[in-house]
């Protein structure tokens, strides 16, 4: 299995880190059938990915089995997030269309309990990838080996990948910056 290295979020401080603490705890009170999460935003850059990855990491250190998907196949700013990587990732965008095997894309990192996929190269088709079959089948064999499924999906005030995934998980956070998104594009974005 491939290895990867994730950094922290610069400055990580004890604030921080028990507010990942408490979103950890609220998404544990949901209820053991709520496993598979999606993360979204109503605009680009708005923190998702930093959140789904700290949030990732606080549920491994507690001692659950994570995995995390990067299903940004547009614009993923994960790989971004390491600091030791291979020389080339192979990614969701491959397994969904057939060049590689599920073990292929998967990579452990530092922590011993999380895994990650990345996006891969980026489509032409993403949200056709999203709607087939084998995503489909991936999500359900992972939901099966992991505690937490956290997947990683580009804003959905942007375009509609995040609401093909979400039909898939059993629930999903949408992190809106503050002082960055209105009122109503949220509200919009939520509805």
């Amino acid at each position: 299995m491939n290895m990867v290295e994730i950094k922290t979020i610069a400055g990580n401080s004890y604030s921080i880190n028990e507010a990942f603490k408490a979103l950890r705890t609220n998404v544990q009170f949901c209820g053991a059938n709520i496993k598979c999460i999606a993360f979204t935003s109503c605009l680009p850059n708005e923190g998702k990915s930093s959140v789904s990855l700290e949030l990732a990491k606080s549920l491994s250190e507690s001692g659950k089995k994570v995995i995390v998907i990067d299903a940004d196949l547009r614009k993923s700013v994960l790989v971004n997030r390491l600091s030791k990587m291979p020389d080339q990732i192979i990614g969701l965008s491959q397994y969904l269309t057939d060049q590689d095997t599920f073990e292929s894309i998967v990579y452990e990192t530092q922590y011993p309990n999380l895994k990650m996929i990345f996006s891969g190269p980026f489509p032409p088709n993403p949200v056709e990838l999203l709607e087939c079959d084998r995503f489909r089948e991936m999500i359900a064999m992972c939901k099966e080996q992991y505690d937490y499924v956290l997947i990683d999906t580009p804003p959905l005030g942007v375009v509609i990948d995040a609401a093909v995934v979400a039909t898939l998980c059993d629930g999903t956070i949408m992190v809106i910056a503050a002082d960055r998104s209105s009122y109503k594009i949220a509200q919009s974005v939520k509805d």
